[in-house]
């Protein structure tokens, strides 16, 4: 059985004794074998990750950036919609608010960029309170329309920024990339020319911010507020009278999702070094790919946005040259999946494997022992 109820996690074993006089203890487990094996193996491919640069291609890294900065994207919007039921079609509010941020901190206030990018996510975090208080008063498509018209809001504001090139956008100096914090350790200690020190240094980073994002979402579905947000999105009313803050809880995760958006989309900018408000602001790259992975995964799980970047990887390599037949691709695939597997890929394999990765559902085991 699969315990659904917050006041089971503290105990983490129990006794009952049945009539025979055998006694079962009971324990609250979320580990499997599957899970053990695949924490090894996440283990390694971060070491391989970390020497990546050491044997692989300057254009390969550039792929990995992408992959890992979608996957962060795509965690953060998954825990918005998949765990709290906030269907958010905004997100690039944040994307683009970051990456202006970092730009301003990088030209105007001539700031580190790696002091900017965090810059840039707190401002993002900032965002999420006024547009909270909004978005919050809005339920179902209507908060997904919320989320959209503040983010062109935002976008139409940061148009009018004539210090940072108004509508035509700005490039970042080439002096500041290069002289950034880790870029030259990297180039006396691995040989690398400056530009290429550049994309190894944002590539650990989007490495980085990717564990991070994964990590952040496990450890909150494992905890007590994971339970609470789960309830929320099954119930809201039902949580509310077993005393879930529903409200406090989904503010509290928007936040984080802010907070992650807004730090991925300043790391992505100091990579581009060139910005425009129809570029950082773009509902096409900043939300709707990210739904595609998410939905093409697997919503409400930390596997399938990594199973749906990989496939959307593929898909764009592969298609891309076709222009607008490549968009139309996606649009069916994203069909067919949500007809014949609603659960997306992985979900699909987990229902009919029963093997989770990343598991954050209690369940409850007895053994009998004779007294």
């Amino acid at each position: 059985p699969v315990v659904s109820s917050a006041r089971l996690l503290p105990a983490r074993s129990g006794l009952g004794a049945d009539m025979d006089g055998q006694t079962t203890i009971w324990r609250v487990e979320t580990k499997t074998r599957a899970s053990t094996a695949f924490a090894i193996v996440a283990a390694l491919a971060i070491c391989a990750g970390l020497a990546a640069p050491m044997y692989l291609p300057r254009a390969t890294l550039q792929d990995l950036f992408f992959i890992l900065t979608m996957l962060a994207l795509a965690q953060s919007w998954n825990l918005l919609a998949g765990y709290a039921g906030l269907v958010s079609v905004g997100q690039q509010a944040f994307v683009g608010l970051g990456a202006y941020v970092m730009f301003a901190g990088v030209v105007l206030l001539k700031l580190d960029p790696l002091v900017a990018i965090l810059l840039g996510g707190i401002a993002s975090a900032l965002l999420a309170i006024p547009a909270g208080i909004f978005a919050f008063r809005l339920q179902g498509a209507y908060f997904a329309i919320g989320t959209w018209v503040i983010a062109e809001i935002v976008r139409l504001l940061v148009a009018q920024w004539k210090m940072l090139g108004g509508g035509t956008g700005t490039s970042l100096p080439a002096s500041a990339t290069r002289h950034m914090q880790g870029v030259d350790l990297v180039h006396r200690m691995f040989g690398f020319r400056p530009a290429q020190a550049v994309d190894v240094v944002c590539y650990w980073l989007a490495l980085l911010l990717a564990v991070a994002a994964i990590f952040m979402v496990y450890r909150l579905l494992r905890s007590r507020h994971g339970l609470a947000l789960a309830s929320v999105r099954d119930n809201q009313d039902a949580a509310r009278a077993v005393g879930v803050d529903a409200r406090r809880l989904k503010a509290l995760v928007y936040l984080a999702s802010a907070l992650v958006t807004g730090l991925v989309g300043a790391l992505i900018y100091v990579q581009k070094a060139r910005i425009s408000p129809d570029a950082a602001f773009s509902v096409t790259d900043w939300t709707a790919y990210v739904i595609f992975i998410v939905v093409i995964g697997g919503i409400g799980t930390i596997e399938g946005p990594i199973v749906g970047v990989l496939v959307f990887f593929a898909l764009q390599k592969l298609l891309a040259d076709f222009g607008s037949i490549y968009l139309m691709v996606l649009g069916l695939i994203g069909i067919v999946v949500m007809l014949f597997a609603p659960q997306g890929l992985w979900g699909l394999f987990a229902s009919r494997t029963g093997i989770q990765l990343l598991p954050v559902r209690r369940l409850l085991r007895g053994g009998l022992i004779k007294n």
